[in-house]
């Protein structure tokens, strides 16, 4: 187990925290998935930002989390990169 996920699992162990976690939690995985496909396809915020036409500060301020994306920001990056959004509730 890496620092990061053991630092991760004790502040779980935390109710304030793992509540706040699990509220963000979608959020920090969609911003996972963003900068995975950036970086699978060698692109800078830029070159990313061109594809899905927009400007490479909503870029930013997506992969930070300062910024919520919308169903259709992803359906954008999912045509572009001829990828599937594939929803589940558990």
């Amino acid at each position: 187990m890496d620092d990061f996920t053991q630092h991760l699992n004790e502040s779980l162990k935390e109710p304030q925290f793992k509540e706040e976690f699990e509220q963000k939690e979608l959020r920090y995985k969609i911003v996972d998935i963003l900068v995975g496909i950036r970086v699978q396809y060698k692109l800078t915020q830029s070159e990313l930002a061109k594809k899905l036409g927009t400007t490479q500060t909503v870029i930013s301020r997506i992969e930070n989390g300062s910024v919520n994306i919308g169903i259709d920001f992803l359906q954008k990056l999912a045509k572009t990169f001829d990828k599937k959004i594939d929803i589940k509730v558990a």
